[in-house]
């Protein structure tokens, strides 16, 4: 062995001997960089398939080619039909097959013609990497790089890059696109009669063009697939039925079922890092196409009112994955409809769909209890002046029903209550993205869609808030931030599973349980309106909402397993009649439920509510004078909630038809009773719709009336509104119609503007005035002598 290393290193010291290993480094050098990485750099097509592979949709490739990219798996008889055609020694031989070589040779001399070629399958894929002329120096090359991509490359691998480059006729490129072009189905389906065929097509792929070359093609399948059976592949009588398919009559369309989410893929493709232009998605299919017919179903009769847009979209709770993703109305032979818009992305007014959230941060915090009183009269909150759909008021309602009812007002005082300068940070961390302007950009009208959301963000918060509830005994009453997270259309998206340990969060389970009920309560349109009569109905949570103007129609809903999220408009934003959530979205949004499967409904999380006296009527915490409270359970926040202001100890006479003090009645006279009293702007409409509310009883004639009773509250303007007067139809310019309420049944009320009496009214305590532009002070006194005065501006625009 020394022997040998000194005659080697001997002769390296030799110019001869240096010559020739400067030589054989060179060669190992060109060897190992002859080969381009990445060996092909053609454009691929966009391609999205569902959790189980099936195509969902494709885009043609840059350079006009349907060219799907490399598959992780390739077609079992594909490969043994390609290996049969063109390489049967390919599992052998270095990528060079010296007998085919020869057999070529021998046969092309003797025929004075190309005969046969000898290009193994691995020489074929370094030709369509190089696209250079056929000619024998180039063939030299091939078999050079053919050899060097053997040591790099598995078999394997050879197989996937020559599926997926192979020209296949026309404008097909690869086992894959040929596959769906020409079969309607993925490659791992093909028959054997289909698989042999597009064998022989890289071969020849002029021969596909339709109504040209066709008994040649036949032919040519017919006789592989004898040789299959004659290598004992196929059976005879397998290959016998094969050689009855007929072939292909023309490329067919691809699937289209998701386009939107395609294109999305299109625009994400960067920054989602996949490192393929190949998208496994979490959608299903079979679930994405009954929703597009939904959808498409509900279109047609839509668009009889130039409804042109809708959208919806199901995610899994659990993983936030989306399982269907209809981006809009796909349309695009009607220009004008503007379908190509992928809806679940775009901008929009979410209407009333943020107040579940409002109610569930409020009881959270303890600043309400589930069913409280909240308001519902005339407000005026500076120029704002927000009004119920039905435009009509209840004068006061439960916090859950006025939520369950959607009404506009209340929602309005309580966000005033909770302060929108808290609610916009609120809903960013709940995952509401978009609102990142200032939170007096948005202000009050923030609650009632003054706002723009994302359908992909509202139904991620919906999903975040279901996932928390149901994790409430996986983190054994704890939380982990890690609920609350954004949706994804990736398969197998990776999310680290959160510890639970945080005692806080941004919706406890309890208020969470509380908003899910109250928004199980809402009467469902048409046939669902009977809902509770069936035991096997499903139990939703659900919101609507519709924009100002009639833009937008929403409808929301979740259960333990799934969010499901509806929007139709015009995608231009133009509104129509009859636009709402409730008439548009909402029949799309159960006819969805009724396709997805049953979980039943979320646990009570007993362990975040405590037991404690609620008021009756006013949903408050009981008081002392609270008769007759109901011990219910509240989440635990609510200990911090205000006791009810509303009872209030009233003394009367024995027939409780009037009351009295102690100036005009002795102790024996008079009877104390706890009284349920609101305020007179509350009264005045809620006593309209309660007929067991009892006013109080007038002073008795021999007995002054307190001072300090509220007997008359003005309910139009509020103090320092400021109104602005629009024109009416005939061009004139309207009134400023002046409310007020009074406790007592009869009463006269004066009217004064800047001190000038203007008018007056008796029970019903309405007035309408012509006002010039500037400050002005309205001053009101009833007959007892009782007074109000309010100042307001008259704007001029």
């Amino acid at each position: 062995m020394q022997t040998w290393a000194k005659r080697f290193t001997g002769f390296g010291k030799t110019p001869k001997g240096a010559l020739v290993l400067t030589l054989a480094v060179l060669m190992t050098v060109v060897f190992y960089f002859s080969l381009p990485k990445p060996l092909f750099r053609t454009p691929t097509s966009f391609v999205v398939v569902d959790e189980a592979g099936a195509l969902l949709g494709a885009s043609i490739a840059e350079d006009g080619q349907w060219r799907f990219p490399i598959a992780d798996t390739i077609s079992e008889k594909f490969i043994e039909c390609i290996i049969a055609f063109e390489d049967k020694r390919f599992y052998f031989h270095p990528g060079i097959d010296p007998l085919a070589l020869l057999r070529a040779g021998w046969q092309n001399t003797t025929g004075r013609r190309v005969v046969s070629g000898g290009s193994t399958i691995s020489m074929q894929v370094i030709r369509m990497s190089r696209n250079k002329p056929r000619t024998v120096w180039q063939k030299c090359i091939e078999a050079f790089l053919a050899f060097r991509l053997e040591v790099s490359y598995s078999k394997t691998a050879i197989l996937r890059m020559y599926c997926a480059n192979a020209p296949f006729g026309s404008n097909v490129v690869g086992l894959d696109a040929a596959s769906w072009r020409y079969f309607g189905r993925a490659s791992q389906q093909l028959s054997w009669a289909e698989a042999a065929m597009l064998a022989v097509l890289p071969n020849a792929p002029s021969l596909i063009h339709p109504g040209r070359n066709r008994q040649l093609l036949l032919a040519k399948r017919n006789a592989l697939l004898d040789k299959l059976s004659a290598q004992g592949t196929l059976d005879s009588a397998t290959a016998a039925l094969a050689k009855l398919e007929p072939l292909p009559d023309k490329p067919r369309p691809l699937p289209r079922l998701a386009p939107h989410l395609l294109d999305r893929f299109r625009k994400e493709y960067r920054q989602l890092g996949t490192g393929t232009s190949r998208l496994e998605t979490s959608l299903k299919a079979n679930l994405q196409q009954q929703i597009v017919d939904i959808i498409d179903r509900h279109h047609r009769s839509l668009s009889a009112n130039g409804i042109l847009n809708a959208a919806a979209l199901v995610l899994n709770v659990e993983t936030g994955n989306a399982l269907a993703y209809v981006g809009n109305v796909h349309t695009p032979q009607n220009v004008e409809a503007e379908s190509h818009v992928d809806m679940i992305t775009a901008l929009r007014s979410p209407g009333s769909t943020l107040k579940p959230l409002l109610y569930a941060a409020m009881l959270t915090d303890g600043l309400i209890l589930p069913h409280t009183l909240i308001p519902d009269i005339p407000t005026q909150i500076g120029g704002y002046t927000p009004q119920n759909y039905d435009l009509g008021y209840d004068g006061a309602l439960p916090a859950s029903r006025a939520l369950s009812r959607s009404l506009n007002i209340p929602a309005v005082k309580m966000l005033q209550q909770y302060k929108y300068q808290r609610f916009q940070p609120f809903l960013r961390q709940a995952g509401i993205g978009t609102l990142n302007r200032p939170a007096d950009f948005y202000g009050l009208s923030m609650i009632l869609g003054g706002c723009e959301v994302t359908m992909w963000q509202l139904a991620g918060t919906y999903a975040s808030m279901a996932r928390t509830l149901n994790h409430y005994r996986r983190h054994d009453g704890g939380y982990s931030p890690a609920d609350y997270h954004a949706p994804s259309y990736q398969k197998n998206t990776h999310r680290p599973p959160g510890d639970g340990r945080d005692r806080a969060s941004l919706i406890d389970h309890a208020s969470l349980y509380f908003t899910f009920q109250a928004m199980n309560e809402v009467m469902r349109p048409g046939e669902e309106a009977l809902w509770e009569q069936f035991t096997s109905s499903k139990k939703i949570a659900w919101k609507t909402g519709t924009s100002f103007g009639f833009r937008d129609g929403w409808a929301i809903g979740l259960t333990p397993g799934h969010v499901v999220c509806v929007w139709v408009g015009n995608a231009d934003g133009e509104g129509r009649p009859g636009l709402t959530g409730i008439e548009t979205a909402a029949p799309i949004l159960f006819e969805i439920f009724g396709l997805l499967p049953h979980q039943g409904w979320f646990e009570v999380p007993l362990d975040r509510m405590v037991q404690t006296a609620v008021c009756r009527e006013s949903g408050h915490l009981a008081g002392q004078d609270c008769p007759k409270p109901d011990t219910i359970y509240i989440p635990a926040p609510g200990h911090r909630s205000s006791v009810c202001p509303y009872h209030q100890l009233v003394h009367t006479n024995k027939g409780g038809t009037r009351r009295v003090t102690a100036d005009c009645a002795a102790p024996g006279d008079m009877i104390t009773t706890s009284w349920f009293v609101l305020p007179p702007a509350m009264e005045f409409y809620y006593k309209s719709r309660h007929a067991n509310y009892r006013e109080l009883p007038p002073f008795a004639s021999d007995c002054a009336a307190h001072t300090e009773d509220l007997v008359m509250e003005m309910i139009y303007p509020k103090n320092d509104a400021r109104i602005y007067i629009p024109l009416e139809i005939d061009g004139q310019r309207g009134q400023v119609i002046f409310s007020a309420a009074h406790r007592s049944k009869g009463s006269k009320i004066y009217w004064h503007l800047d001190e000038t009496f203007v008018g007056e009214t008796e029970t019903f305590h309405q007035l309408a005035l012509d006002v010039p532009a500037g400050i002005h002070r309205i001053t009101l006194v009833d007959n007892t002598g009782a007074r109000i005065s309010h100042r307001f501006e008259i704007l001029t625009k």
